[in-house]
């Protein structure tokens, strides 16, 4: 009686390790998977906001909150000049970071090392901008959950609504406008600035090791370029943040 010999079908396997098919490191994925599933929770928080916006009868004027400047003295009228000092400081950082990638690119140390040195110090700036702007802020009596008190007398709103609104509005508007776009406000940009001293903290690892030759020792600079998603990720929402919060 013979025995049936038992054959096996070939398989065909589409990626059998090596080089990525997408043509990316496994870390520049995984990056873009993070930055993807952060993008969704700016995205809610931004279209909470909007949403409570549309819903409110009254909400504060931009260019009355936000229309002070550092040294300007108390009664300066400058309407969303110190967020714009801001935001190009941000954004300048954002370039910086490209030619350091760019110098990474060609392994070049010295020119790594100088623009993620900028690059830091635009992330410092900006952090220390934003807490000049919520220290102000709450000394305006601006805080979280802060304006409950519909008794409370409207001089306490001036410095938020344009005259005629704050005529025209009932204390009821007042106090829930207020009590919400505050609360949005350091709640998304606190989220945001954790976001860019996250960044600072991850750039300044980057130029330990690139100072003590971590990068140059590997033969390629990727590290860099992997933590530069991240920073223009930053960056990108905050032109959003800014959009929301200060133009509209």
């Amino acid at each position: 009686m013979s025995q049936a010999t038992a054959t096996t079908a070939p398989t065909t396997k589409a990626f059998g390790g090596g080089r990525s098919p997408f043509n990316v490191s496994y870390g520049k994925m995984m990056m873009w998977f993070f930055l993807l599933s952060d993008a969704f929770t700016f995205s809610a928080f931004l279209i909470s906001y909007g949403t409570t916006r549309f819903f409110n009868a009254v909400w504060p004027d931009a260019n009355t909150v936000f229309h002070s400047f550092p040294f300007a003295g108390a009664h300066a009228e400058w309407p969303l000049m110190f967020v714009s000092l801001m935001t190009f400081i941000l954004i300048l950082s954002s370039v910086t970071m490209v030619l350091a990638v760019h110098a990474g690119h060609y392994n070049d140390k010295q020119g790594v090392i100088k623009w993620m040195l900028w690059t830091i110090i635009g992330g410092i700036a900006f952090l220390s901008c934003q807490a000049w702007e919520w220290t102000h802020l709450h000394h305006q009596a601006a805080w979280w959950g802060s304006f409950t008190d519909i008794t409370a007398s409207r001089d306490v709103y001036k410095h938020f609504f344009k005259p005629e609104v704050l005529a025209s509005a009932t204390p009821e508007q007042l106090s829930q406008s207020t009590n919400n776009f505050f609360n949005f406000f350091f709640t998304i940009t606190g989220f945001h600035g954790c976001h860019v001293a996250s960044g600072v903290v991850l750039n300044i690892m980057l130029l330990v090791n690139t100072v003590n030759g971590t990068y140059e020792r590997r033969g390629h600079y990727e590290m860099v370029e992997k933590v530069g998603l991240y920073w223009h990720f930053v960056d990108l929402v905050w032109v959003f943040v800014f959009t929301c919060f200060y133009l509209l």
